[in-house]
């Protein structure tokens, strides 16, 4: 079961990078967000409330749902979308997978576990493969790039975009440590996340425009419905039942689809290090998998204890 949604996070989240490719335009970075988790809030909430499929959650719930709002669904994307003005996308995905290490380092820090040597070994190993796949698209060969103030506003963005995104799945630990189900945290997250980006936007002075072109439609309910929706609720589903180290790979992983797809629809160009980085993420993806998921799982289930 785990297996299968591990594949489906990847597959997932590996072809959001094109749908939010086809979403570049009119629209503005942060109305896009916006879009993003209006409609995957005003789907999800609404549809496990009448199904009665919501948990009941208290007020110390609520507020780290709105932390978990913040971290995953409006603050880590408003700084990745902002990135890709200043690097590429590709950039960007290789900064992301950083999330391993990140999480790593965020569970000795907050949940006083010691890190796994494999997940060290691991990250290392995969972030650079990832390196290797898109040291096309780094632009290392244009002189003084990598020191140019954009090159480091852009790096400071992805970092931050990727630190959010690990804080957040040390919320979505506490909430599964509790027992509430990534499902319920999400509807509720997404709705916070929404009403936090509408709080940019009027902070901003920022007018909600919209494209009414199909290709800009489509992206946005498959960014919303499959992105969003069950993106993030196989994803933390996997943080409940493996952790958060072992479920970080999947942001290592999905680059590699990302870049499949790139081949095909933007033109990207396989070379040597192309394929010695798929190998190398490939392994580490075997390093970090290897061991027992049930005693890790076990470990997880019998922390589940009566949080504030």
């Amino acid at each position: 079961m785990s297996a299968s949604l591990y594949i489906i996070t990847v597959l997932i989240w590996g072809t959001t990078w094109l749908a939010i490719y086809f979403q570049l335009g009119d629209v503005p970075v942060n109305v896009s967000v916006f879009y993003r988790f209006l409609l995957a809030a005003a789907v999800l909430l609404p549809l496990m409330w009448l199904s009665g499929r919501l948990q009941k959650t208290n007020r110390t719930d609520h507020i780290f749902m709105v932390l978990q709002g913040a971290c995953l669904f409006s603050f880590n994307f408003i700084c990745f979308y902002n990135a890709t003005l200043f690097i590429s996308s590709g950039l960007v995905a290789v900064v992301f997978s950083l999330a391993t290490l990140f999480n790593a380092a965020n569970n000795r820090l907050l949940w006083k576990e010691a890190i796994p040597q494999r997940v060290l070994i691991a990250g290392a190993v995969g972030s650079t493969g990832l390196l290797l796949l898109f040291l096309p698209e780094l632009g290392g060969q244009q002189p003084g790039h990598w020191f140019s103030v954009d090159t480091l506003k852009g790096l400071a963005l992805a970092v931050t975009g990727t630190y959010l995104f690990s804080l957040g799945n040390m919320i979505s630990k506490r909430h599964s440590l509790k027992g509430i189900k990534p499902i319920t945290t999400n509807a509720y997250g997404m709705a916070y996340g929404a009403l936090i980006l509408a709080c940019v936007l009027v902070l901003t002075s920022q007018p909600l425009v919209i494209d009414m072109r199909p290709q800009y439609l489509g992206a946005l309910f498959y960014l919303s419905i499959f992105g969003s929706i069950i993106g993030f609720t196989t994803y933390l589903t996997l943080v409940a039942r493996l952790g958060a180290n072992k479920a970080a790979y999947a942001t290592v992983m999905f680059p590699v689809v990302a870049l499949l797809l790139s081949s095909w629809f933007e033109g990207y160009q396989w070379q040597v290090s192309s394929f010695i980085g798929l190998a190398l993420t490939m392994v580490g993806n075997g390093i970090i998998n290897w061991g027992s998921s049930k005693r890790e799982a076990t470990v997880i289930a019998s922390r589940q204890i009566k949080l504030p």
